[in-house]
């Protein structure tokens, strides 16, 4: 079985109002779910907008990340207050939070992104974490969310360092899964692999252009969000597992597990992974190309501010034994390091992550 997207869609400036009416035939009572301060605003609208619409609506916010400890929370609440769907609002930790919950009491889940930085409201995948953000593992649910509301309004609110943390993200796409599902001979997958070639290109193209703070007749701005939040989700609904992560979100996974004193979006820790990953395949894959490439996301990196070593990151590799453990988790049962089409081992990780954090290898 394959969930392959959601099975309705409303995208563009207004789809919040226009999703209303299908959303008050979906649901009676719905929890509307979110997370910080920040985006108070907005979920105040959708509570006062489903109100409005006569339902029977409450809101929670999480506390932590996507967690065990806030989804059990959360499910006792929805429980007892008999509500029957999860109006999801946020970021990616939100948006899995909410997919997870409604996919464990078999109840519907709207996603509403209210920013372009994962394509988590689109898949049927969870990440979980612990409450202090360190990666447990990913879960796949049922099927992807009922409704997704994309709201173009609801975007522009959000920090410019989301969208480049989403282009990041989404850009990991065609890197991790060209090298991850080329030899696969299912014309599906190859087609979400040329998709995810066509969502790096335009990235490229138009990803600094969609950071320069204009929304109105910036069609690079709405190409460029809808390509985070949207395309990249499309790219592994259709390709499946090996189309979603290989190296850049096995390093990303590791590179968690340290607590650093600043907090990171996920697409900034992927970006990082990422360049790490082209380094690997140049060095265990002879890859003639990964130093173009670094070369090219590079030059996009830096002009859309995002972090390209795990020290901007905030960690110091060579102390407190943090390369080891980022190899370690790296090479962890299991991992999707070991999506690459060639043998990976902890020394190598070791190896080549000291290099580029020491600049050894020049970037």
């Amino acid at each position: 079985m394959q969930s392959i997207s959601p099975e309705t869609i409303f995208r563009g400036n207004y789809a919040w109002e226009e999703s209303l009416p299908q959303i008050t035939k979906l649901t009676k009572s719905p929890l509307v779910l979110g997370r910080t301060n920040n985006t108070e605003n907005l979920r105040n609208k959708i509570f006062f907008d489903l109100k409005n619409h006569n339902l029977n609506v409450n809101s929670e916010c999480l506390q932590f990340d996507c967690c065990y400890e806030d989804i059990s929370r959360i499910k006792k609440i929805i429980l007892n207050n008999n509500h029957d769907s999860v109006i999801a609002t946020g970021g990616g930790k939100v948006l899995d939070s909410g997919k997870y919950i409604a996919d464990c009491l078999n109840i519907p889940c709207i996603t509403v992104p209210l920013s372009a930085s994962t394509c988590a409201g689109w898949t049927a995948l969870s990440n979980i974490y612990t409450k202090s953000g360190q990666f447990i593992r990913d879960v796949a649910l049922g099927s992807c969310p009922k409704i997704l509301v994309y709201d173009h309004k609801f975007i522009q609110t959000a920090p410019s360092r989301t969208l480049a943390s989403g282009i990041a993200d989404a850009l990991a796409k065609w890197y991790e899964s060209s090298i991850t599902s080329s030899k696969i001979d299912d014309g599906l997958v190859q087609q979400a692999i040329q998709i995810s070639r066509v969502l790096r290109d335009q990235l490229l193209i138009d990803g600094e252009k969609a950071c320069n703070g204009e929304f109105e007749n910036n069609h690079s701005w709405r190409n460029t969000i809808e390509a985070c939040g949207l395309t990249a989700g499309l790219v592994g609904g259709i390709g499946g597992e090996k189309c979603r992560t290989a190296a850049a979100h096995a390093i990303h996974n590791a590179i968690t597990q340290i607590i650093s004193p600043n907090k990171f979006f996920h697409g900034e820790i992927v970006g990082v992974g990422l360049l790490l990953q082209l380094r690997l395949e140049e060095m265990k894959n002879n890859n003639k190309l990964a130093d173009q490439s670094i070369k090219q996301l590079l030059e996009l990196m830096k002009k859309l501010n995002l972090p390209t070593t795990i020290a901007q990151l905030g960690i110091n590799v060579f102390e407190n034994n943090n390369l080891e453990k980022i190899a370690d988790f790296t090479c962890r049962d299991k991992s999707e390091i070991y999506f690459l089409p060639f043998e990976i081992h902890k020394e190598e990780i070791v190896e080549v992550i000291a290099n580029f954090e020491q600049q050894k290898i020049k970037i």
